[in-house]
């Protein structure tokens, strides 16, 4: 049987998968529940510092983005860190750890950025026993506006200076939760690396506003009559979020730092996408919140189930494997050829794949044959992208075949084989050495 067991950045814990730091991490009474109901680990809700609580509103913090089923796809809040007394906070933590020995469980923080705030918060931490600790550089809304959050995220000198007090003011592990939303992951994931961070997780919550009441022109959630920019995660944020991780696991400067991967997990399928690109172990909030607690026990019975079936002795084999197979467009081999196949038997004559291409795309998929709706590839026209096959509401129905070495495309009335990335090839006026094709027009 599969053994799910978990180090991270030297915190051990019985299966991969953490709750991230939010509302289902606020206080002792969830953490609790969760470590009942199977999680493996923990980051408690982020702490600030000791004196008045920060205040939440009262009003809407969620809006979501829903499927035609209703199902939540996108999930944006406007909630602050933890309106709880710090002390309160703290001694919680102290007798959660106690009672539950064997899980992870690491404390967010944001204070303001002085080296004697990070010192003081540091110290309280670490008489609870706690495993470590995780630098809120993420949230987009609120706390930003204060110099804290995102305004330190967004500035890697920021970043590398919090990072290395934080590592020479305490024993804990320190890990750095990185914001989305800059224009590239590698500085700030550098700068974490530059201070001394044990490990990185990411990405938080994306900038966004979720959408406009028409009716009264008022964004929503709106907290009387007004509304602000929030943090938006759930599925929707997952390509992000996969993105961003896979960068930081293929770059020369970051490679090899620990990374708890976090945006739109909902299934063990997603979190063994998250392994594959690089992350050690994953933090789930969305669907903790939508669905509840219990669908850890999916979450681990899904997983070892798998990996009994691909041989996967432990989930530290699958962290990194799909790495290599990510490159940068320009190395992308261009004389690789598909075409679009329907299979006749599955179709349902809907014709979604012959509008989205005919409206949108090559004009390669035929409505009628002999008078009747008959939808089929033209081979002449068809360039491979995939369009149809994402439109089709059958699963399977449309598949993108290779054509085989040798075999004439088609389209170009070139014979297929070869291996030139834009960098070989001769459109490409800087080229150094450009490459005709393998094979000359059939």
């Amino acid at each position: 049987m599969a053994d799910l067991r978990s180090t991270f950045a030297g915190i051990s814990s019985p299966n991969p998968f953490w709750l991230a730091s939010a509302p289902p991490t606020d206080k002792a009474y969830n953490v609790v529940r969760a470590f009942r109901a199977g999680w493996g680990g923990v980051v408690w809700k982020t702490l600030g510092e000791d004196g008045p609580p920060v205040v939440n509103v009262s009003g809407p913090r969620y809006g979501a983005i829903h499927a035609q089923d209703r199902r939540v796809i996108g999930f944006n809040n406007i909630e602050l860190i933890t309106d709880r007394p710090l002390q309160v906070n703290l001694q919680e933590i102290k007798q959660v750890k106690r009672d539950w020995k064997d899980r992870a469980l690491v404390v967010s923080l944001m204070v303001p950025c002085t080296e004697d705030s990070w010192k003081t918060i540091l110290a309280a931490v670490e008489e609870t026993e706690a495993d470590g600790v995780e630098l809120n550089f993420g949230c987009p809304h609120g706390m930003s506006e204060r110099g804290m959050g995102a305004a330190v995220g967004q500035v890697p000198e920021y970043i590398e200076m919090v990072t290395r007090w934080c590592k020479q003011h305490t024993r804990m592990p320190v890990i750095v939760k990185l914001t989305p939303n800059v224009a590239s992951i590698l500085r700030p994931a550098e700068a974490a690396k530059k201070g001394g961070a044990d490990a990185v997780s990411l990405i938080n919550t994306v900038n966004s506003m979720m959408g406009v009441d028409i009716d009264a022109m008022t964004p929503w959630p709106s907290v009387g009559g007004m509304a602000t920019h929030g943090g938006m995660c759930g599925p929707a944020v997952k390509p992000i979020a996969l993105n961003m991780v896979a960068e930081i696991a293929r770059h020369s400067e970051t490679r090899g730092l620990p990374i708890s991967g976090i945006g739109g997990i909902e299934k063990w399928r997603d979190a063994v996408e998250f392994m594959a690109l690089g992350a050690s172990n994953v933090q789930v909030c969305t669907a903790a919140m939508v669905y509840g607690f219990r669908i850890i026990e999916e979450m681990t019975a899904g997983l070892s189930a798998w990996m009994d079936e691909k041989e996967y002795a432990g989930v530290d084999e699958i962290v990194g494997r799909a790495v290599p197979r990510v490159t940068d467009w320009q190395h992308l081999n261009l004389d690789y050829v598909v075409k679009a196949r329907i299979d006749q038997e599955l179709c349902i004559s809907c014709g979604r794949c012959h509008i989205a291409c005919e409206d949108t795309s090559h004009q390669a998929i035929t409505s009628m044959l002999d008078g009747k709706r008959h939808f089929e590839v033209i081979e002449e026209e068809c360039v491979g992208c995939n369009l149809c096959a994402v439109v089709c509401p059958v699963e399977n129905c449309i598949t993108m075949v290779p054509l085989a070495e040798g075999e004439i495309d088609r389209r170009t009335g070139i014979r297929v084989g070869g291996q030139r990335s834009w960098v070989e090839h001769p459109n490409n006026p800087n080229a150094k050495d450009p490459r005709p094709a393998k094979h000359a027009a059939g």
